[in-house]
């Protein structure tokens, strides 16, 4: 008689014979995708392996490369905005959780979120209702709502939560003395060009902010590939879906990769080399 034992997901027959075992995990490998193969094989060996199993270091997308990659979940993998939306807001409260636990923070563990009129401020939103089931107590300050209806949902959603908004940002000095940091959700990875009112004056107020800036995805005033020397210098940074060429030029303390829905086939179309997530988690520390 012999016991199970866990392979690849499933269980195999051992103590039947060295030959029947053998024979039992190679039919068993033959039925497991290529990619679940190449991860199975890098723990075996125990080293840190990446989705497509090549070692390469991840990779930083340019702007063209991050609107394609969105439009292809969108069309080809029929993912809808708010879903997509929904899973990278969880990722960033969860990153930021770890990185500024409840037990750390003074201040009544408030938090600021700012949020643009954009996708990256429907993340911002997201991550501000999550936030709160926390246990946080976050405000939101969006000074530039929209009529979609995706985003007034959102905006309802905290507001049913009795999270406060913001009518007007107050000065850097108030900012720091009245919150454990701040979210920045105004800008994403499709930005560019010149930051048009009023958003140039909310920028300059957060430089001069004492406590940290979390940035979601792109620091906000930042070119996407470039990077900003004078703009917002955050202290935190989640990259969603795979970073941007702007974040090697990220100099602060955390820097998170969130946002776990990229199927398979645009990780080895785009040969992305994303890390392997740990068990169940949303998000995963890039240093």
């Amino acid at each position: 008689s012999g016991f199970l034992l866990p392979y690849f997901g499933m269980q195999v027959a051992v103590g039947v014979g060295r030959s029947a075992q053998l024979i039992a995990i190679r039919r068993l490998v033959l039925n497991v995708g290529p990619v679940q193969r190449r991860l199975a094989a890098g723990k075996a060996a125990g080293m840190a392996t990446d989705a497509t199993g090549t070692g390469q270091p991840i990779k930083f997308l340019g702007q063209e490369e991050a609107v394609q990659i969105d439009q292809e979940l969108f069309n080809e993998y029929a993912y809808s905005v708010d879903q997509l939306m929904e899973l990278a807001g969880l990722s960033c409260a969860v990153a930021l959780a770890k990185s500024y636990p409840l037990t750390s923070l003074k201040k009544d563990a408030t938090v600021l979120v700012c949020c643009g009129p954009g996708n990256n401020g429907g993340d911002g939103l997201v991550c501000a209702r999550h936030l709160k089931m926390f246990g946080y107590n976050p405000s939101v300050f969006y000074p530039k709502r929209t009529d979609k209806a995706l985003y007034k949902n959102l905006t309802i959603q905290c507001e049913q939560l009795d999270i406060p908004f913001l009518s007007h940002l107050p000065k850097a000095q108030l900012l720091s003395d009245g919150f454990s940091y701040i979210v920045d959700a105004l800008f994403g990875f499709s930005f560019k060009g010149e930051v048009r009112p009023p958003f140039g004056d909310i920028l300059k107020t957060l430089k001069e902010v004492t406590v940290p800036i979390c940035s979601i995805d792109v620091p906000s005033g930042w070119d996407v590939e470039g990077g900003n020397p004078d703009g917002l210098q955050p202290e935190f940074l989640i990259s969603l879906t795979a970073p941007k060429k702007c974040a090697e030029k990220f100099a602060g303390r955390y820097h998170y990769l969130g946002g776990r829905f990229v199927p398979p086939g645009i990780i080895q179309k785009y040969e992305l080399n994303l890390p392997t997530y740990p068990g169940t988690e949303p998000c995963i520390r890039l240093h």
